[in-house]
């Protein structure tokens, strides 16, 4: 049986000629990524493990991202932790003020993640790379550690899920109502520790933002992970940006998938998630302008943003 795209990279970077989905491996990291909540965590893991260096200096990002500028004093002192560490290892891909913003926006634009790269990050929506044909996925600040120690991390490997994109979509339709669209159908567990893997040919109406915010919501499904194939849209985005060596995987023909599902975007509505959960999804149609003012009045925050 062959290999999904999610497969191929881990069974690359194991340095195994195949994997099959259950089996632990053991893989080299091309990205680690913490931010201004989760690095502190790491850092004291790292420190009482008693490591003195980082595997690689180039291949660590520490993103400040959800308390800098700080609000406090805490938040101050756990970014005042990173600084310093990032200082003492000499970690390139520090983005502290000034250069900061939200990681996921900023890996990407800096050319840190892109074709073929494994890349895991103490932040749940790591998996957004996927959108450039990565293998990216969140861990917890313990495996952080792990990772800028050795530069490995383990994987259970994952089984897939198969999403075939068609048609063309009408009218304001983006990435945000697609990934909705499909939570929507499979609900919030429905992928669960499983590859999200896109494919079709309506990936063409597809941008670079519109993937990049489908693979970011794959968590929001329980996914492992979303990965898109590396085209054309890909390449010009990454061409003179993505600073390793872009590496092209395609899933095997009679790679298995523990389920298939076709999505026609010519049919897609503009779609939101209403409380409590990203799978209580309304398309535009379906919401009446008395139950959004019945809703926003007993919410001034949403009252406000109305």
């Amino acid at each position: 049986m062959g290999m999904t795209m999610s497969q191929k990279i881990l069974a690359a970077h194991a340095g195994l000629s195949e994997v099959k989905a259950g089996q632990l491996i053991n893989a080299k990291l091309d990205m680690v990524l913490g931010n201004d909540v989760t690095s502190p965590v790491a850092i004291n893991v790292f420190e009482e493990n008693g490591a003195t260096a980082v595997f690689d200096n180039t291949k660590i990002a520490m993103i400040m991202d959800h308390f800098t500028p700080n609000k406090d004093i805490k938040a101050a002192t756990l970014v005042k932790q990173t600084r310093n560490f990032a200082d003492k290892y000499d970690i390139k891909n520090f983005m502290d003020v000034g250069m900061m913003g939200i990681e996921h926006a900023l890996l990407p634009e800096k050319g840190l993640v892109g074709p073929g790269c494994l890349c895991i990050g103490a932040d749940s929506h790591t998996c957004t790379y996927g959108a450039l044909g990565a293998f990216s996925t969140g861990v917890g600040s313990t495996d952080m550690a792990a990772g800028m120690i050795s530069g490995k991390a383990w994987f259970k490997v994952p089984s897939a899920i198969k999403f075939n994109i068609v048609g063309k979509p009408q009218g304001y339709i983006s990435g945000k109502d697609v990934i909705l669209h499909i939570i929507g159908e499979i609900g919030v567990d429905g992928a669960l520790y499983k590859s999200m893997e896109f494919s079709g040919e309506g990936l063409k109406y597809l941008n670079i933002d519109d993937r990049l915010c489908i693979a970011n919501m794959a968590i929001e499904a329980g996914a492992k992970n979303g990965i898109f194939p590396v085209d054309d849209i890909t390449r010009e985005y990454c061409d003179g940006r993505y600073q390793g060596t872009p590496v092209e995987y395609t899933a095997d023909e009679d790679a298995e998938y523990d389920a298939e599902y076709t999505v026609d975007l010519s049919t897609l509505r503009p779609t939101v998630a209403f409380p409590h959960l990203p799978e209580n999804t309304k398309t535009v149609d379906e919401i009446g302008e008395t139950e959004v003012f019945l809703k926003a009045k007993k919410s001034p925050r949403a009252c406000a943003a109305l």
